[in-house]
């Protein structure tokens, strides 16, 4: 098939009916409704696996990341698959934009442009000490620790001096060819969660709070967490959309699209916990007003080849 549009997808979720699976039929509505809104502005789009062998990317003007979901499990995969689609269509987020926002070390470039983070120790790769070690020397008692490449929570655990050698035996692994982020507990994500504010064309359009359930601490809904619709705060909107224009005095692209996860930290500010933008779930079914802003900003990458790759000749 040829289209305007490839919305990215996975395996898992690549099914175009999703009978009684709730979570395929969210994704499925939130795909529809940024469909519908490129229809509307003349651009066809469809929903590709990425993962998938054989495809002709050249058939598709641009690959736009929706919910390429398992990308940090196959993350060798995925690089030598962005390293050959970017050769032959655009990409949204821009490959740059994205290579960038892989690695949680991205943080510490945000934190030296003044936007405030959730402060953060990187445990590189071939570190011998031990997370117990480490985790006394930062002189936080209660901590995350997690791998700078991942997502959905994976191998997120909390840590204190308690479990601090079961912990270590559970990530140690990881550090064989990758770092680790170790941050402070942050007590608003089991007070009142974890928000996530959505940023399109480089404005905020809407927000969502995440819940942990009773009991844990990860809000993903993948461990029993709840999305709701959030009203943020002004100064949140502000952070977000500052957030995302420190990409640009990064040497990036603006992003086309994005979300800024953020908490009131423990010292009473908010502060930036992750900006997602490889593939971020932007809950379009919350505000569907939301698709046609999207639309608009994926139209002008198209016209003005924000992409980082020139429109290639008829």
């Amino acid at each position: 098939m040829t289209a305007d549009v490839a919305l990215l997808t996975e395996a898992r979720f690549a099914a175009e009916v999703a009978g009684d699976d709730a979570y395929l039929a969210n994704i499925l509505l939130d795909d529809r409704l940024l469909a519908d809104a490129l229809r509307a502005r003349g651009l066809t789009s469809t929903r590709v696996d990425w993962a998938l062998p054989d495809i002709d990317w050249s058939r598709y003007r641009c690959a736009m990341f929706r919910t390429t979901w398992n990308y940090f499990k196959r993350f060798r995969e995925f690089q030598a698959w962005l390293g050959r689609a970017e050769r032959t269509t655009r990409v949204l987020n821009t490959p740059a934009t994205v290579r960038w926002n892989w690695d949680k070390h991205y943080l510490a470039d945000l934190e030296a442009q003044g936007i405030p983070v959730v402060p953060s120790r990187f445990i590189e790769r071939g570190e011998a000490r031990s997370l117990g070690h480490i985790l006394a020397e930062s002189g936080w008692s209660d901590a995350i620790v997690k791998p700078c490449i991942s997502g959905g929570a994976y191998h997120t655990y909390r840590i204190h001096a308690g479990n601090a050698a079961e912990v270590d035996e559970a990530v140690r692994g990881l550090l064989d060819d990758g770092s680790l982020m170790l941050q402070p507990f942050q007590n608003e994500i089991v007070r009142t969660g974890e928000d996530t504010l959505m940023v399109l064309g480089g404005r905020y359009t809407h927000a969502v709070r995440k819940r942990a359930k009773a009991g844990d601490f990860r809000v993903q809904d993948d461990f029993g967490g709840t999305v709701e619709r959030l009203e943020p705060e002004p100064q949140q909107m502000e952070l977000a959309e500052r957030a995302m224009a420190a990409c640009v005095r990064a040497g990036l692209p603006a992003p086309v699209y994005g979300r800024v996860d953020m908490v009131r930290g423990n010292d009473g500010r908010f502060a930036v916990m992750e900006l997602e933008i490889i593939e971020p779930e932007l809950w379009l079914r919350y505000h569907p007003p939301a698709a046609d802003v999207l639309a608009d900003a994926i139209a002008a990458a198209l016209h003005t080849g924000v992409s980082g790759r020139e429109e290639r000749l008829a």
